[in-house]
């Protein structure tokens, strides 16, 4: 992997995500502040979202947006070979079966997003 797909790019990506979902700006016809949470779309929480309930749509999500996630590795053994598994393992596994709630890494994770949508 290299680019936009390499992992300190998806830190920076996620860094700037949590700076995004912390701004807020003035909204004179409400007369307060308002956030991500006030305007993003929340499907399994719309009456009352916070701000890991807005589906936001990222690379990221695969690892639910969670840097602890990204930065996991573990021992896998594959009949006769062993080796490490990554977060490139868990990233194609997601990228051909975006619904899973566990891939068949070793890292167990889920493919769902922070949201718990895919």
């Amino acid at each position: 992997f290299s680019g936009v797909l390499a992992e300190d790019v998806l830190r920076a990506l996620l860094e700037l995500q949590d700076t995004l979902a912390a701004a807020t700006a003035w909204a004179p016809e409400a007369g307060r502040n308002v956030s991500l949470q006030d305007v993003c779309y929340a499907p399994l929480n719309p009456s009352e979202p916070g701000v890991a309930d807005c589906a936001v749509s990222s690379v990221t999500q695969y690892f639910q947006n969670n840097r602890s996630h990204l930065a996991l590795t573990a021992a896998q053994e594959d009949g006769k070979e062993q080796g490490t598994v990554d977060w490139h393992d868990h990233l194609m596994y997601c990228v051909n079966s975006p619904l899973s709630f566990k891939d068949i890494t070793a890292l167990e994770l889920s493919c769902m997003a922070a949201y718990g949508g895919p």
